[in-house]
């Protein structure tokens, strides 16, 4: 792995750190709003937060052209961030299972390079097989008693890995062309918005169950927001996509190791292989193989 694809993988991984850990966040914000409600506070705040980083590292003067192609592309990732985000958080409701939401969700991993296949973009060898690594694992780590009964969680859970894996190359496609800070910030008052009006219309949301909720709305918002989604656009400007969803894996081993600590969930057995199966998956998919990954020629899109 050449030393710039290492530097931006470690972004990535640091992505994925973040997010499993705020799978408990999530949880815990839940038992106070709604989950439309938690994403369009959570998403307006991981906005906010970049304010800071666009005045002290951004102070380019943007022609109108260049404004026009922010705001394109930052709404279009915010649909599709507002669709995954959303039948996740509905997901969580109705399984109530961390596991199953682990593993259908984790599915973008194969899901990624097949939409590669079509997009011109394939996956090397070692990338598949290490994806193959990685779904291992998460089955092992997530998924305690199979699923003798699949329910519409599930059947979100699923359509969601569809949607995480469309995020990820939507990213790819725009990577290079536009500001990740400034089409990040847009993205998630998008998706803010879009959550925000829906939760007026289906839900309750009061100004007091939102501050019962205030912390893990805070870390939602800045981290796994703010500074995931941030890091996840600037570093998928130098990893590929397929490689990207196999390091994002790691989400679920996080999200085991913050549930061991915050809230004294027991790792068997079972899920330390699996652990184990996804750092082989991780490690695997960086052996090179063949000729150079085809480049996307971002002028046709």
């Amino acid at each position: 792995m050449e030393k710039k694809e290492l530097k931006y993988s470690l972004l990535l991984l640091i992505t994925a750190a973040i997010w499993g850990l705020s799978f408990v966040a999530q949880v815990v914000g839940m038992d106070s709003v709604g989950a439309l409600t938690f994403n369009g506070v959570r998403f307006a705040i991981g906005g906010l937060s970049l304010i800071p980083v666009i005045l002290i590292f951004d102070r380019k003067k943007y022609t109108k052209e260049e404004r026009a192609k922010l705001i394109k592309y930052g709404i279009i990732l915010g649909v599709v961030l507002f669709a995954a985000a959303t039948l996740q958080q509905f997901g969580v409701l109705i399984t109530r299972s961390s596991g199953r939401a682990g593993f259908i969700t984790g599915l973008y991993i194969v899901i990624v390079p097949i939409m590669g296949i079509f997009l011109g973009r394939k996956a090397g060898k070692f990338t598949w097989i290490g994806a193959i690594f990685s779904v291992t694992g998460l089955y092992l780590l997530s998924v305690q008693d199979g699923f003798g009964n699949i329910n519409l969680g599930d059947v979100l859970f699923f359509i969601g890995a569809f949607l995480w894996a469309t995020h990820i190359m939507v990213i790819d496609r725009f990577a290079g062309l536009v500001n990740p800070i400034r089409v990040s910030q847009i993205q998630f008052f998008t998706c803010s918005a879009i959550s925000m009006i829906c939760a007026f219309i289906f839900e309750d949301v009061t100004v007091s169950s939102i501050l019962d909720g205030y912390l893990p709305i805070l870390y939602g918002g800045v981290l796994a927001s703010g500074v995931a989604y941030t890091l996840q656009t600037v570093g998928q400007q130098h990893v590929a996509p397929a490689k990207a969803a196999i390091i994002f894996s790691l989400e679920s081993l996080f999200a085991a190791i913050g549930g061991a600590i915050l809230i004294h969930e027991v790792m068997t057995p079972r899920a330390y292989v699996g652990c184990a199966f996804i750092f082989a998956g991780i490690i695997v998919s960086q052996f090179k193989f063949g000729g150079k990954t085809p480049i996307v020629d971002h002028d046709k899109i």
